[in-house]
């Protein structure tokens, strides 16, 4: 199994662009699925300059409906016309806005998807013998303090709180993507029946947000809770975070970035 990152915050790859996005491709024996497509067409201009074929992409898994995970899926499906979509009906009918530094929208504009393409997914369970996805994380541990920032526009037009339940994550032979984690890194570990080997995508931990001491004890509950898990992040967690977790974590932290290239055996 192999996972490369098209779409990131960061890069350290030369011709690689970025963008406030995520986008990965994730090869296994019989499927390649793209998790998240970032924001824009950026992820198509990545791929030609990594050799990658987005043609031959299978799955595409949509982690929740906010522009910077789904925006580039239009300019995919431009390209592919057979990849089936994973994605929260909550995903495709909300209306999302952040409030962080002054309101805008992150609601995605989605292509028109065929149904026959459409996998819409409301509960966790099964898609194929080897994929899973979690859907309707129960909220238990601590959510991420930079969602405060984060809302859905009702049809009275009111502005509430974004509950997260258009967030999902995918879990495939020991491996969790997590998109964002909005609902938090600690309740999608503990809503993932299987062992976890490999945790990849962004915390949401923003900078800023989580004290230092909040931070080092969600990192030593990470450590000794999930003793044999291993945590790639960039994305949506902060520059001045990585440090202070990576400071408890040590080598079972790692960092990615556009062109990050990880091979893992299963």
């Amino acid at each position: 199994m192999k996972w490369t990152v098209l779409v990131d915050n960061r890069t350290n790859a030369p011709g690689l662009e970025t963008e406030h996005g995520l986008s990965i491709l994730l090869e296994m024996e019989h499927h390649r699925i793209l998790l998240d497509t970032g924001a824009s067409d950026m992820l198509i201009r990545n791929a030609e300059r990594l050799g990658i074929d987005l043609g031959t992409v299978d799955y595409v898994f949509i982690s929740h409906g906010h522009s910077d995970h789904a925006g580039g899926l239009k300019n995919f499906m431009a390209i592919n016309d057979k990849a089936k979509i994973i994605v929260s009906p909550y995903a495709l009918s909300g209306k999302f806005y952040s409030k962080r530094r002054y309101l805008h929208s992150i609601t995605t504009e989605w292509p028109e998807i065929p149904s026959e393409r459409l996998l819409s997914i409301e509960q966790s369970g099964w898609i194929t013998n080897d994929l899973y996805i979690i859907a309707r994380i129960p909220q238990v541990h601590p959510m991420p303090k930079g969602n405060q920032h984060l809302f859905v526009e009702t049809a009275d037009g009111e502005y509430i709180p974004d509950d997260f339940r258009h967030e999902l994550a995918l879990y495939t032979n020991g491996l969790l993507f997590t998109g964002c984690a909005h609902s938090g890194l600690e309740n999608i570990l503990a809503a993932t029946p299987f062992p976890v080997n490999e945790v990849v995508g962004g915390f949401h931990l923003l900078d800023g947000h989580e004290s230092e001491d909040e931070l080092g004890e969600l990192a030593y509950r990470l450590t000794d809770y999930y003793p044999q898990t291993h945590f790639h992040t960039s994305h949506c967690t902060g520059d001045a975070v990585f440090p202070t977790l990576k400071d408890v974590m040590d080598e079972r932290l790692q960092a990615f970035s556009c062109g990050t290239n990880i091979e893992i055996e299963i």
